[in-house]
């Protein structure tokens, strides 16, 4: 990378630490699937998160970002359908039945989800967060520069890309420590309710966002 772009990288970076270590359905879902399904399965949702991610970084690359922004019906739409998913989240969450007390805290949950199936959650959840894209369409618009080669953008989202996916399966580990899955296992009912909450609570903020 060619000294000139540094400092516009480092304000990208800085800004999409702060963006994804803040709270929001993204770490949510990582949450709540490694204490209902374990590493495995909080791990290929973080993948998930990270191509879902890159879908916003490319066509914020490509230009469509500004297009996207300048459509309200399109973004109503995102809204809403992302408000239904994770509405639909929290009440299978909220559904959750009691888990057995001598799960095998290394296999994770009898049920957990395949590898291709906890993907596609994490996807879903970051395709359809409009934060997450409005975050990426602005951060296009103002921090990087028009004249900024597309080679150098795109080294910009794999960097973005691949932090992401490295802080939440971080994150998937320390939440599927032993004696953090031991724990959940006696409250694990409580938790799942209390998860199922905040994905419906993000699903009715978009959805009045969206009315607005």
């Amino acid at each position: 990378m060619s000294d000139g772009y540094w400092a516009e990288f480092l304000t990208v970076a800085v800004a999409h630490a702060l963006a994804v270590a803040s709270p929001g359905p993204d770490f949510a879902i990582v949450l709540r699937q490694s204490l209902a399904h374990g590493r495995r399965s909080a791990v290929w949702t973080s993948v998930g998160i990270g191509c879902g991610l890159s879908f916003h970084i490319g066509y914020c690359i490509l230009g469509l970002g500004l297009l996207l922004a300048a459509s309200p019906l399109a973004l109503t739409v995102v809204k809403f359908l992302g408000a239904a998913y994770l509405a639909w989240i929290g009440g299978q969450a909220l559904r959750s039945r009691a888990r057995p007390e001598d799960l095998d805290l290394a296999a994770g949950a009898p049920s957990a989800p395949t590898a291709r199936a906890a993907w596609t959650t994490g996807f879903l959840v970051n395709l359809l967060n409009p934060k997450a894209a409005l975050f990426f369409i602005a951060l296009f618009s103002v921090a990087i520069s028009p004249a900024t080669p597309r080679v150098v953008q795109v080294g910009y989202g794999l960097w973005m890309a691949t932090a992401t996916v490295a802080w939440f399966s971080f994150g998937s580990f320390v939440f599927t420590q032993a004696e953090v899955r031991r724990n959940f296992l006696r409250h694990g009912r409580w938790i799942d309710r209390a998860l199922g909450v905040v994905f419906i609570a993000f699903a009715v903020g978009l959805a009045l966002v969206s009315l607005r």
